[in-house]
């Protein structure tokens, strides 16, 4: 006769040996990959970067046709002409440590001279990551599936966007991605505190990074600026956002996780950090 509910909650490591999939939420940078990569590394955890599948998955092609349209636009024709003639050929390297190229191809409204994107594209990119990180969400249960049957992972970590919370209808209680996620894994809310929140600012504005934001959210910031984004510092453009992007979404991270899931608090979850570290690196 199996366990009771009861009795595995009363005996840790039985609880431990029972298979465990769990969907991160929360802002980027408050740990969520540095707990992933901590438990593939050292516990045997099956790893799913929401990014790398958005990346290797969903944005792939939009990715190399950007690289190979930089290419064929450069005043050097040498490679350009190599590509032409496929003579080489162009591909990314993504990977779960290194999600570089699909930050980059998602991009910073702004002054193009500056490396920004004028508006429409900026729009479009952020549609295309939005589509891309729906479907890998709703993408977890097969892997969950993968993870068993072809590494013989049991537990399951979805290392989730910090814009999940934005791509979701929680008024839904039929959410494809919502439904896909609560399906499989248990959603777990990791909760910056004021001090992580000052962190998080202060990263964001020494390092601004390319980020999702809910449309609507997005649009009242672009009204009344260029539709080429000449003039535009993106990464002045950036720093302006975070501080109110943070605002914008923490109550959608605590709605969601009080409606579908559990709640942690960073503090709780990070016990002894590095000496003189309040959360975790900004990339991780």
């Amino acid at each position: 006769m199996g366990m009771s509910s009861e009795a595995y909650l009363n005996d840790f490591e039985a609880f431990r040996q029972l298979p465990h999939a769990i969907t991160l939420l929360g802002m980027s940078g408050v740990g969520k990959t540095m707990l992933s990569t901590s438990l593939r590394r050292h516990a045997d955890w099956y790893h799913y970067s929401a990014d790398y599948r958005i990346g290797t998955r969903y944005l792939a092609e939009h990715i190399l046709d950007n690289i190979k349209y930089k290419i064929m636009h450069m005043q050097d024709r040498f490679v350009a002409n190599l590509l032409r003639s496929d003579s080489i050929y162009i591909n990314h390297n993504i990977s779960v440590d290194n999600l570089d190229p699909v930050s980059t191809f998602l991009g910073m409204y702004g002054d193009p001279a500056e490396g920004g994107l004028d508006k429409a594209t900026f729009l479009k990119r952020q549609g295309l990551y939005r589509w891309g990180e729906q479907e890998a969400m709703k993408d977890t249960g097969h892997f969950i599936a993968k993870a068993w049957e072809i590494y013989r992972c049991k537990d399951f970590i979805n290392d989730a966007s910090g814009s999940l919370c934005e791509i979701v209808d929680l008024d839904d209680p039929d959410d494809p991605v919502i439904t896909a996620l609560r399906a499989d894994t248990l959603i777990l809310y990791i909760r910056a505190g004021k001090t992580d929140e000052d962190a998080l600012k202060e990263r964001a504005e020494s390092d601004p990074k390319p980020l999702f934001y809910y449309p609507s959210f997005i649009e009242k910031h672009l009204a009344g600026q260029p539709a080429d984004g000449k003039g535009v510092g993106p990464k002045d453009f950036a720093r302006i956002l975070f501080p109110a992007l943070v605002q914008d979404r923490k109550p959608r991270y605590a709605r969601m996780a009080e409606k579908y899931g559990f709640t942690i608090d960073v503090a709780d979850l990070f016990i002894d950090p590095p000496q003189g570290q309040l959360v975790p690196d900004a990339d991780k």
